[in-house]
């Protein structure tokens, strides 16, 4: 292709936070040399996101990250979690779906970084995006450094710059949407000391109104106080309320100075109580922000740049599905990304991307637009949470939101002329029988590269001529779904049938032409 030796990296990654260093070991893992760079000089050191919610935790069980991030052998389902500060009961469904792994995004960083390093990707920190422009065959950026101006060239740029993302707006992607600046949230790590800290319980007794649970939220006329145990006496504490005073110019506004003593009144107006706030050990933090900003990009790829995480979606936390969809967004994109990098994706693979990855951002903005909606004040909030609780009650209903919330309803188009009920969809963690022993799929997953799973069809042989790009494993499982399953690298399956011609063409539409 012309130009194709001049340019500094295969692909530019903007930002360094999880969505960027899982883009880049995604990457690596397919062939490609990526670069990532970040504004800032250091990791930042301000508390984030306090967990993993849905598919994400499977997904990174598929690339060994599951347990480094101090999960157990595998992910495994919650049987409680909340939707709009509701009960959402799973203990009784078979299909339960919803796994969570509590970590912090600062541990998660830390743990993405040191696979970015075992990988060989170089990160360069202090690095800022003030401009940018493509041709048909290259970007180019225009960075502010330590020592200067600097401009770089890639293939490609993956933005996952968060939700102010200077790539975004460089490129004059529209980020529709809504943001409520009267509705505020105060988060804050504090010290909790007994005895309102209810010691070996995690729990708090506020006098006036009794115990709560850690991870449970506490609806009240006045707006939602929630909280969380790290460690004894350690606890991130919330409190959501209307009628707060959020800037009116800002698409995303964020304070980051305010004092415990404001967190504090704060928890007290939500909870009529006061909850006596410390600071902790390590040093307190606190900050106050517009809590219902729900907004989209128009599209996910511009030209050779393609936008993942907040720098394509950013909606209320409620819910916790704010990694689950930008990590989810990531294993999408890199194997795409890095089949175009090596010349054989067909033709609309790239774009698939924003096809495959829009309705999904849109059905979370939807569903966290609703819980935010149910936290709300007055007795007609009060009396549609009456309602949803008499819904919830029905299981089929909790399994329908259980698997709004995980992604488990996420399916996909995959154009296959065999209609099997896997097709498109997240092929669960089978156990597997191989000639080397028992293992399961993710397990054999951790390559990311794609791979036919032969159940006894005989279908092996049909992908040889794929080799340098699909694994082929002849298993043995429990009630084979398939005779053949061809599973993409992000996890969803691209055929499964028993039909070798329906396969030859699942693996032409998604790997391109054989060698």
């Amino acid at each position: 292709m012309p130009g194709m030796s001049t340019v500094d990296h295969d692909v530019i990654v903007v930002g360094a936070g999880p969505n960027g260093l899982l883009a880049a070991g995604e990457l690596t893992l397919a062939g490609v040399r990526p670069l990532v760079l970040d504004k800032l000089p250091a990791p930042n050191p301000t508390p984030k996101a306090n967990g993993l919610v849905g598919r994400v935790s499977e997904a990174l069980d598929r690339r060994g990250l599951f347990t480094a991030l101090g999960g157990v052998d595998r992910p495994r389902p919650i049987p409680h979690f909340q939707f709009g500060a509701l009960d959402l009961d799973m203990s009784g469904l078979t299909g339960n779906a919803l796994y969570a792994l509590p970590v912090p995004q600062l541990r998660m960083e830390q743990v993405l970084a040191e696979r970015a390093a075992e990988l060989g990707v170089p990160v360069r920190r202090g690095h800022e995006v003030v401009g940018l422009e493509q041709d048909a065959d290259r970007v180019t950026l225009h960075l502010s450094t330590p020592d200067g101006e600097l401009s770089l060239t890639a293939r490609y740029v993956v933005a996952a710059d968060g939700g102010r993302s200077a790539v975004r707006k460089l490129c004059g992607i529209g980020f529709p949407g809504i943001t409520e600046t009267d509705f505020v949230g105060r988060t804050g790590r504090v010290a909790i000391d007994p005895p309102v800290a209810v010691p070996g319980t995690g729990e708090l007794d506020v006098p006036g109104l009794g115990r709560l649970r850690s991870g449970t939220f506490r609806r009240t006329e006045r707006g939602l106080f929630a909280y969380g145990m790290f460690q004894p006496g350690l606890y991130s504490v919330a409190a959501f309320e209307y009628g707060g005073s959020g800037d009116p110019k800002a698409d995303d506004w964020t304070r980051d100075d305010i004092e415990l003593p404001e967190l504090a009144a704060a928890v007290e107006r939500v909870l009529g109580a006061p909850v006596p706030l410390g600071a902790p050990p390590t040093g307190a933090f606190a900050q106050a922000s517009t809590v219902s900003n729900s907004r989209q990009a128009e599209r996910y790829r511009h030209g050779r740049v393609l936008l993942a995480g907040d720098a394509a979606h950013v909606h209320s936390g409620m819910g916790g599905p704010g990694l689950n969809l930008g990590m989810t967004d990531v294993v999408n994109l890199g194997w795409k990304l890095a089949a175009a990098v090596r010349g054989w994706a067909p033709a609309d693979l790239l774009d698939s991307y924003h096809r495959e990855r829009h309705p999904v951002g849109e059905r979370v903005l939807m569903h966290s637009r609703a819980q935010t909606a149910l936290i709300g004040p007055g007795p007609h909030i009060t009396a549609l949470r009456e309602l949803m609780d008499e819904l919830l009650a029905n299981p089929a209903n909790v399994q329908h939101v259980s698997d709004l919330m995980s992604g488990a309803d996420t399916r996909y188009d995959m154009g296959s002329t065999e209609d099997h009920d896997l097709t498109g969809r997240w092929l669960p963690d089978l156990p597997l029988d191989t000639a080397a022993g028992p293992t399961r799929v993710a397990e054999v997953a951790r390559s990311g590269r794609p791979l036919l799973l032969d159940l006894g069809g005989g279908r092996a042989k049909v992908a040889a001529a794929w080799e340098d790009r699909v694994d082929v494993l002849v298993a043995a499982t429990p009630e084979a779904p398939a005779g053949g399953v061809l599973v993409r690298p992000d996890g969803h399956v691209a055929w499964a049938g028993d039909d070798p011609d329906a396969l030859e063409g699942a693996l032409r539409r998604w790997f391109g032409e054989p060698t």
